[in-house]
């Protein structure tokens, strides 16, 4: 007869949100061997434990399903993590530069400081990006490259220098290098609209050698795990090679370092050969190889060239080419044929609907149904595209990019137009597979809150009302949007996305209720416990003796990571405790009523995480009128 198994970690006395239909609330939940083994009451599961069982007491605390990301550029982030600069999250331009001229300071030669994304100038208390003479005066010989969103990059004069841009330099298609009356570039470069020559420029700079690569990807999961990260479907990238760049992830894979569950799809790089990748790559390679850790999730973002309609909202929409129909054909059969899954980037539904008529052309042949392709982004999709894809089996991954352009959306194409874009209510009411991620690193933040705030208010981070409030979601649906609701699109479902028993045991303990916080409070969360397959990758806060296996100091010693940590640079976060700023804060507050914005939650904004140097102004450059006091 055999010993009876005793759960390896239980967690007791919380408030656990399970997402399970059949057990949807529970206080204790027990692991082992990686998996979900007890949910429930804490009697119920303390009675399984053993003498080796670890046991935590949450002390009351919320307890989630680990967040997943349907759509991030974790490979090709985590190879240069420890090498950005990033500004994701901070609230004013001077804490930005200040931020910038530290870095510059430690920053040896040859290397770049390097601002890849991550943020948009309206979240700025300034309300703007810096000059091109801002950036030279901190930096007058250190190469910066600064990349804001997909519509242009900012090239001190030493970084023009290290690419060899001049007069004599070709305009490249697609794209603008801005030049002065001479001739001379000045150091913007435009997307018009595509991307292509601000990733050619990026491209150019130094590289981390392999065993810094490692690190750097190490300290990027554990980035994402501090945010409650637990699982991401990667979307490949732009000079993003497989299989040579997939070696770092596929090293810590060996190794046992994963941190984040992990399904990457397969981008091809090779304008006008994607079909030739694409026939060697299903040779080569099996769909759904690898474990619940690492594993082959199909195609996509990129399948063709021609059908990659870049969302530039400060440029006119592009029409695809003429002969987008006939290569994209050309792979989708050829995926199809092989039942390989695939994903498209697709912003506009003109694209879309092209798409859909080789897709629906293709499936008269070979069936697509049980498939699960699906659209990304999706942004101006209109209801008969929906309905469309809902008709092929198809499903549509939503990203927070909106949260990020939408002032842009808005001077482009107006309000009435934004109030929808993309159109989430309505998809999930017409019962079209949905979820989200963020598609992070540089279109957007890698931080999930933000993306779910964004579904919940409808605002973007520079405080716009985008979405009216009829077309938000509520909190529980934004959180399933997070979780269950992207198994579907790495074939999973029932494997995890719930804490439910027989599910992989991945869990979060956020640093605060976010199905009861006031609104504005949820993209200020933070992880204080992340569990990922049944074992602790990051602990804070009341949890914080658990956190055991940090990874080593960043490499290499003059990384940004060392001093800025992640978002809204939280290393460099004001040493006053905020209990203190908040009661100080609560007894200035003069205010007789509720502000549309915070609610009574002043102190809570006045006392946020960010390391920003006046808050009170950063907030009521939104005009709250709860801070004229």
């Amino acid at each position: 007869m055999s010993a009876v198994a005793h759960p390896d970690l239980i967690l007791r006395g919380g408030l656990v949100t399970t997402l399970d239909p059949g057990n949807p609330a529970a206080s204790a939940v027990a692991m082992t061997d990686g998996a979900f083994t007890a949910v429930g009451s804490d009697r119920e599961v303390m009675a399984l434990a053993g003498p080796e069982t670890r046991v935590v007491d949450l002390k009351g605390r919320r307890v989630l399903p680990g967040l997943i990301d349907n759509h991030l550029h974790l490979i090709r982030g985590g190879l240069n993590f420890n090498m950005e600069l990033r500004w994701d999250g901070v609230r004013s331009l001077a804490d930005a530069m200040a931020m910038l001229k530290r870095q510059v300071a430690v920053t040896p030669p040859p290397q770049w400081v390097r601002v890849v994304g991550g943020f948009t100038e309206h979240q700025f208390a300034e309300k703007r990006l810096p000059t091109l003479e801002e950036l030279n005066a901190v930096a007058p010989d250190t190469p910066v490259f600064l990349l804001h969103l997909y519509d242009r990059a900012l090239l001190n004069g030493a970084a023009l220098r290290a690419v060899g841009y001049t007069r004599d330099t070709p305009e490249p298609p697609g794209g603008s290098i801005l030049r002065d009356s001479a001739g001379n570039p000045t150091g913007l470069l435009l997307a018009k609209p595509n991307a292509a020559i601000l990733y050619a420029t990026l491209a150019k700079g130094p590289k981390l050698p392999f065993e810094y690569q490692v690190n750097s990807t190490r300290h990027f999961m554990r980035e994402l795990n501090r945010l409650g990260v637990t699982g991401a479907i990667d979307a490949g990238g732009g000079f993003q090679n497989y299989p040579e760049d997939y070696r770092v992830v596929q090293t810590l894979a060996e190794a046992g370092q994963l941190t984040v569950r992990l399904a990457y799809n397969l981008f091809t790089q090779k304008p006008k050969a994607e079909k030739e990748d694409f026939l060697a790559w299903t040779k080569s390679s099996r769909y759904k190889q690898g474990d619940d850790y690492f594993r082959h999730n199909g195609a996509g973002e990129m399948l063709v060239f021609s059908a990659a309609d870049f969302e530039d909202f400060r440029q006119p929409r592009p029409d695809m080419a003429p002969e987008m129909e006939g290569e994209l054909e050309g792979v989708v059969r050829v995926l199809a044929e092989n039942r390989w899954p695939w994903r498209l980037h697709a912003t506009y539904d003109e694209t879309i609907s092209r798409a859909l008529d080789v897709f629906e052309r293709v499936n008269q042949d070979i069936p697509l149904s049980g498939l699960n392709w699906f659209f990304d982004h999706a942004e101006t999709i209109s209801e008969a595209s929906i309905d469309r894809i809902a008709a092929l089996g198809g499903g549509i991954a939503i990203q927070h990019r909106m949260a990020y352009q939408g002032e842009y959306f808005v001077e482009r194409y107006g309000h009435g137009a934004a109030a929808a874009t993309p159109p989430v209510a309505r998809m999930l009411e017409k019962g079209v597979p949905v979820s989200a991620g963020t598609d992070a690193t540089r279109v957007a933040s890698y931080n999930p809150w933000v993306a779910i705030s964004w579904l919940v208010t409808g605002r973007t981070v520079g405080g716009m009302q985008l979405t009216p409030r009829r077309n938000c979601l509520d909190r529980e649906t934004a959180l399933r949007m997070w979780t269950e609701k992207v198994t579907w699109f790495s074939n999973e479902e029932g494997r995890k996305g719930r804490i439910q028993v027989g599910q992989l045991a991945d869990l979060i303990v956020p640093d605060r209720d976010v199905l009861s916080c006031a609104e504005a409070e949820i993209a200020d969360t933070v992880s204080d416990l992340t569990v990922v397959g049944g074992k602790v990758v990051y602990a804070a806060g009341l949890f914080a003796a658990l956190d055991e296996t940090p990874p080593p100091p960043a490499m290499p010693d003059w990384s940004p990571v060392r001093t800025f940590k992640g978002y809204g640079a939280w290393g460099e976060r004001p040493v006053r405790a905020e209990a203190v700023v908040a009661r100080e804060a609560s007894a200035s507050c003069g205010c007789a009523m509720s502000c549309g914005l915070h609610g009574h939650a002043h102190a809570t904004a006045w006392s946020s995480q960010a390391p920003v140097s006046d808050l009170k102004s950063f907030w009521g450059a939104l005009g709250c009128a709860c801070w004229a006091v």
